[in-house]
Formats: C-alpha cells, structure tokens, sequence
C-alpha cells in the first residue's frame, strides 16, 4: 500500500519545521534535533535531502560531527549542499584533512563557489595561507568565478603569507575586476593584508601602510570593523600615534574594540606604561573594561613585573560576577610570572572548572620559570592532554638540556595515538640538538618530508639549530635555503650557526643580507652577530653593530650583549677598552660581564684583573664551579700551585662541586660517554691502546703534550703526560676512530671547555688519521682538518 502523499508532506514540513527551530544553534538545539532524527529512525521514515541537510546542518553547527558523518555516509548521493556542509564543519573543528577530502571527493559538476568559499575560509581560518591562495587560483583555473565572499576569505589567507608589496596590489586588482573591490568587507580585508605585509617588511613597511591607508579613506560606508583593521595595522607597525589619532576620529560607541586593539599592541610591543595610561583614557571616557579587555591588563602587568598593580586587578576582577572563569588562566600568569608560583597554583587549584587551557598555562608557567621538576609532576598529573601539553613538555625538557628524556617522551606521545604536529616534531629535534644525535635528527627530518611538515617555519628552524649542532653546518645552511618561508628566528639560527663554527666572516655576511631583505633585527640577532664577531675576532665590526643596536633600532643593549662586547674586547687582548665599558655600564656589572673578563683574562695570563673578576663572582655566584676552576687553572698554568690549591680548598669549603668532565660520540645511533680516566667502557683496554699508538705517530710528526694544562702539581713530566693522555674527549675520538668507517667524519661533543693540549692534541690528530674531526665544547664548535682548525686558535 502506497503512503499517503498529503500525509507524508505533512509529516515532512513538522519535521523541517521542529528543526528550523533548531537554528541558530541555543542550548536546546542538539537536544531537539536528535529527537527529531530519533523519531524519523523509531517510524521509519524516509526524508527528502532538505531535512536531512538541516539535520547534518545542526549536527556540525553543534559540534557533533561524528553524527553528522554518520548521516551523510547514508545517504546514497549526497548533494552539495551537504557536502558544503560537511566541509564547512570539518573546516570550524579545525579537521581540515577530512574537510578537504570531502572537497576533493566532490565532482567538479557538483561544486560551486558556496563549496570553494567554505574550503578557503577553512584554510584562512586554521593559518595555512598558502593553501587558501592556491585554491582560489585553482578555482578562477577550473571557471568559477569568485565572489565577495570568496575574496575577504583568501585575502585573510594572503595576510598570513604575503611577503612583497606586489602579492597585495595583484589580489586587489583581481578584487576590482570582479567587482567586488568595492565592498566594505572585501576593503577591510585588503587593508589587514596591506597593513599585515607591512609589518614583516622593513624595507616597505611605510608604502604599505600608506596603501593601507588609501584603501581605508575608500571604504564608502565604514564599519566598527573597517577602523579597528586599520588601527590595528598601525599598532603592529608600531605606529600608535596614528592609531591613536585614527582613535580619536571614531564614534563613541564604535570605540570599545579599538582601545582593546591598541591595548593589546602596546603590550605586544613591550609598552606596558603606555598600555595602562590607554586603559586611564578608556576608563575616563566612560568606556567600560571588557574580557578582553583584563586580560592584555592582566598580561601588562605580568610581563613589566607590576604585581600589586595586578592584584589591584584581580580584586576589582573578584567583584564583578559576570566574568567568565577564564581570567583565571590570565591570573595563573600574573602570579608565576611575578615569582609567586604558591598564590599561582593556588589560584588554579580554586578554579571553579579548569579545562585544558588552564593545566596548559599552569604548565607552561612552570615551564617557562625553569621549574622544570614542577612541570614533570604537573605533567604526570594531568588525565587529559592534547598535543599542545605534549609540545609543551617535549620542548621544555630538549630547552633544559633533557634531550634523552624529550626523545622518550616524544616516542610516549605517539604511542598514546597523538600524531605530532611541526611543533611536537620541532621539540624532537631539539633534543637531537642537546644529545648532538645526528642520526636520530636525519630520521627526523625525513619523517617530516614525508607527511609533508618540511616546510613549516618552526620544524625548519629547529633542523637549522640541530644539524648545526650536531657538527654539520653546511646541511644547517642548505636546509636554510630550501625554506619556503622565513622569519628572524630563521636567519638567528644560521647566523648562530656559522659563528658557533668559526665562520665569522660568514655569519656577518648573512646578518647584512638579512637587513637588506627588509628584516628587522631583534635582541637575539644582535647577540649571535655579536658572538660571531668575538669567536672570528672581529673586533671593529663587532663595535659597530653593538653601537648600531640603540641609534639605529632603538634596542637598548641588555646584560647579555655587553657580556659578548667585553668577551670580544678580551679576546683581542683589549684589556682597558672592557674596563672601560665595565666603568661605563648604566647598570652594575652582572656574573655574564665578569665571567666574560675572566675567561679573556684566562687566555691572556692576565692574574691581576682576573683575580678581580674572580672575586667579584664569588660575591655574585659563590655556587658556581667555573669560577673556581678558571681561577685555579691560571695559578696552575703560571706555576702557583701553592694559590691553586688555596682556591680548590675554599671550594671544598664553600661546598661547592666540580662538574665532571665528560665527552660523547654517536655510533650507529648508539651515544658512548666516557670521563676522565675512564675503563668502565667495555673496550676500554683497546681504546687505550689505540690511543698509545696514536701519540708516537703524531709525535713524530712534532706534537708535544702541552704540560701546562696538567692542573695539579705533579713532580715528573711523564705523569703529566699520562694525566693528559686520559682526557675523556681523547678517549672518544679513539673509540670513534676505531668503530666508524674510513672516510667518515668524527664528531665528539663535550659538556666543558677543551683544553689547550687536548685542541692541539686533535689538530696534529687529523693530519695523522687524515680525517674530519668536529668538536663541539661548550662554548663553540672546532673542525679539524689536516692539521687546522676552523677557529684559527683563537677560542
């Protein structure tokens, strides 16, 4: 018997219309929807498409998408109309890899511009900019024609990618032919992207700020959106006098958003005064503080250490009840980074609901403060993670020098079933980094090439620090070159590289090329150029840079960049030109300056200033075992074994430990160790035979063991030679020599500064086994090669 069709229409429109109640999505549409869907399975019934799309509809707007999958993998063939929904659902819960294979498993016939506007505001929204550009292209290849919608997406994906002036001018002609170079959000979206290429471009920042500007004074009906797009691209080009003028050309109500967006820039720039007097003016006009408000407050007065300010914050915060609990987490930040890590776990354990943001900051705070063993336990404890805890942690253990342990956690996560991201794999790789685990870094890299995380900026940046790191600074420099995309932490890390590995000259030149590129310096450009300068010797220039830092790019020079002046200065042999900088310091000298005058007071001899250096570390650091040994070292090395032994005794007395020297080698991605005087290995008695014959063919060749680096007082020369013969990086490359084939290179890493003789001992090493040997210390890298090294005797 065939149903009724005036009873079925009816049946059909009570069902679309309970759903058309559904939307927009409230508390109760999830509710409705699946006692809607529910009612459809108990009575069999057979829907048209439309309802079943408002079904799919609801499901994905509700976040429930494993519902909404289930339902569109029933129907037979699916319009595309579900199908754009199904996209735009994947697109919202950031799945863009099911959403694209939902585009790409949709015949070109079916798909319209609604579809392709869905795919590229899901590339748009979830940062990948690139893609968002390729498919608009694609789409205007395969004819269909792009609409206003279509361009204020892509243009947001440009934002995140543009690099040079002409990627904007062509979008926007592309906009105006279309037509739709005339519509306030296409407008607004062309002035973000002016604005956003602006700011990574030094060398056309001004011209496109003026572009932006231009397209800003078009717009013919102006939104609250339209002003704060183009306050906010003055505020990231640090521009924030004409943001602030553009500010005061607004309408009252129109202004809340504005001063939340020169609020935030402020703070993002290290402004926090001004910040606050920002916060003074929005209070005085009679414009109420928001969530969004408190937290760039809240962040002000964490980052510029104005705790009872904050706490002035956090009271008024208590008062009011119509704030969500998410300040909290700005709270917990407030706290730890004020130092007060009891009243910042207080807060979060008090917190009404904590989700996985709050354990993150909690854990990035203990992270980030270096209490790295609160981490652990913080880590340990949580019962949910997702990938950004596990990134945390991963990174913070390779930063801290707990690279064995990151590796293992990293392997952790992938076997709870997290599949790492281009962070996850960074934080692997700077561990590699810490370990100096070649091997392991090359797996690593080829896994990112093959799931395709080969051109991300962080995962690039991190192989750049880990191949160098590991001895191979001509594969650091390649991977360099073959990046896509570049930031200043890209061309730090290559700078760093080549001045760890005594290519001076090098490294200066690709800091000038990074300046003719437009990019501006920060902190730590300037301190690896500077520290490339001192480990080449290259004084004047090294001069000019720190003396450029404050006139030029308005960065005044901290503790750290001094510490690298003086070390230059030192190195050279340029006693009263450090002191003189020491004199002449706008703070007092910290253990950084001090260290640094008595490691250049150490290659000199020089006993009288380094005694003063010494003494004003021992008040600094007393814990510090350097100090001691340097100073001890200097006696022993002038003979003065009676004030040698002085300082060990106040060492022993004050407690404090010698770090053991120790030295590593990978072989077959097996790490070896060995210390000082070292038989624990298992080839311990063939290493040192090895070794004995080493020393006669190198002394025929000339080498005579340097005894002034024997630190005790031994009565007869041929015990000072045995004491040198033991030293752990000696034993390494012995037992590198011996397992690694002919042809390869050797690559030791050890945890303290080498020693003259053992430098001298290597250079006259690879003219006998005519092989590489790389030595990376913990100050610099040496490459030996036929009796030569990189650093030219000057470390």
């Amino acid at each position: 018997m065939q149903p009724n069709p005036d009873l079925v229409r009816a049946i059909a429109h009570r069902y679309a219309a309970n759903l058309r109640l559904c939307l927009p999505i409230r508390r109760t549409s999830l509710q409705l929807a699946r006692a809607v869907h529910g009612n459809i399975i108990t009575y069999g019934f057979q829907p048209r498409a439309h309802i079943l799309n408002r079904l799919i509809d609801v499901y994905c707007k509700s976040s429930e998408l494993s519902y909404a999958r289930q339902l569109f993998d029933e129907i037979s063939e699916p319009d595309k109309v579900a199908r754009t929904t199904m996209v735009s659902g994947y697109c919202a819960s950031r799945d863009i890899a099911l959403a694209r294979l939902v585009f790409e498993e949709t015949p070109l016939s079916m798909r319209d511009t609604v579809m392709y506007n869905a795919m590229i505001t899901g590339f748009s929204h979830n940062n990948d900019g690139y893609s968002a550009v390729n498919l608009f292209c694609k789409m205007k290849q395969e004819g269909f024609k792009p609409d206003n919608f279509t361009f204020a997406s892509v243009l947001a994906g440009l934002a995140l990618v543009a690099e040079e002036e002409k990627h904007c001018v062509q979008f926007h002609a592309a906009a105006l032919k279309c037509g739709a170079g005339y519509v306030t959000s296409v407008l607004n979206a062309l002035v973000s992207v002016y604005s956003k290429c602006g700011s990574s471009s030094l060398s056309t920042s001004s011209s496109l700020l003026r572009s932006a500007r231009k397209v800003f004074d078009e717009i013919p009906e102006k939104d609250e959106r339209s002003w704060t797009t183009m306050i906010t691209g003055y505020v990231k080009n640090g521009c924030f006098d004409l943001g602030k003028e553009l500010l005061e050309g607004m309408d009252e109500n129109m202004k809340l958003v504005a001063y939340n967006a020169m609020i935030s820039g402020y703070v993002h720039h290290g402004l926090y005064q001004e910040a606050l007097e920002m916060v003074r003016r929005m209070v005085s006009s009679g414009i109420e503080l928001d969530e969004f408000t408190y937290p760039s407050v809240l962040r002000a007065c964490a980052t510029a250490g104005l705790l009872q300010l904050g706490k002035q914050v956090h009271a008024y915060v208590l008062r009011r009840e119509d704030f969500s609990f998410h300040l909290d987490n700005s709270l917990v930040s407030l706290y730890y980074k004020c130092g007060k890590f009891d009243e910042a776990r207080a807060i979060f354990d008090k917190m009404p609901a904590k989700d996985l943001v709050s354990w993150n900051a909690l854990l990035s705070g203990y992270v980030s403060s270096g209490h790295i063993g609160e981490a652990k336990l913080l880590f340990n404890e949580m019962k949910e993670k997702n990938i950004l805890t596990w990134m945390i942690m991963i990174s913070a253990l390779a930063e801290n020098g707990f690279g064995e342990e990151g590796l293992k956690l990293f392997s952790c996560m992938r076997k709870e079933g997290f599949e790492p991201c281009d962070y996850a794999f960074s934080g692997a790789i700077k561990s590699c980094a810490v370990l100096g685990a070649y091997c392991n870094g090359q797996q690593f890299h080829a896994q990112l090439v093959k799931i395709g995380f080969d051109s991300s900026v962080s995962a690039g940046n991190a192989l750049i620090t880990m191949y160098a790191k590991c001895g191979v600074v001509d594969e650091a420099r390649q991977v360099f070159l073959t990046m896509p995309c570049l930031d200043s932490v890209s061309w730090n890390a290559l700078i760093a590289a080549l001045g760890q590995h005594g290519h001076g000259a090098e490294a200066v030149d690709v800091y000038e090329e990074m300046l003719k590129e437009g990019i501006r310096p920060d902190r730590i450009t300037l301190l690896t150029v500077l520290t490339a300068c001192s480990h080449a010797g290259l004084v004047e220039q090294g001069r000019k840079y720190f003396d450029s830092m404050e006139a030029v790019y308005g960065i005044p020079p901290g503790a750290d960049h001094y510490a690298r002046l003086i070390d230059l200065l030192c190195r050279s042999g340029r006693f009263s030109e450090a002191e003189n900088v020491i004199k002449s310091l706008p703070f007092e000298p910290t253990a950084q300056i001090w260290e640094a005058l008595l490691s250049g007071c150490r290659v000199y001899g020089n006993m009288e200033l380094g005694i003063i250096a010494a003494e004003k570390l021992f008040d600094l650091i007393p814990e510090h075992d350097g100090t001691y040994m340097l100073l001890s070292n200097m006696y022993s090395a002038t003979g003065q074994w009676d004030e040698a032994a002085r300082v060990r005794t106040l060492m022993r007395h004050r407690g404090v430990k010698k770090e053991v020297a120790c030295s590593w080698i990978e072989v077959e991605t097996q790490v070896h160790t060995f210390l000082v005087d070292d038989t624990s290995h298992p080839e311990a008695d063939a290493v040192y035979n090895y070794l004995q014959k080493l020393g006669k063919e190198m002394k025929r060749l000339g080498y005579v063991p340097d005894t002034s680096f024997v630190l005790h007082d031994v009565e007869y020369d041929c015990h000072k030679e045995d004491m040198l013969a033991t030293h752990s990086e000696k034993i390494a490359v012995a037992f590198g020599l011996m397992k690694l084939p002919p042809g390869t290179s050797i690559r030791i890493f050890k945890n303290l500064r080498t020693c003259g003789d053992c430098h001298n001992f290597f250079m006259f090493l690879s003219r006998v086994v005519q092989r590489d040997i790389i030595l990376r210390d913990r100050k610099r890298f040496h490459h030996f090669r036929n009796g030569e090294c990189s650093c030219g005797n000057f470390w």
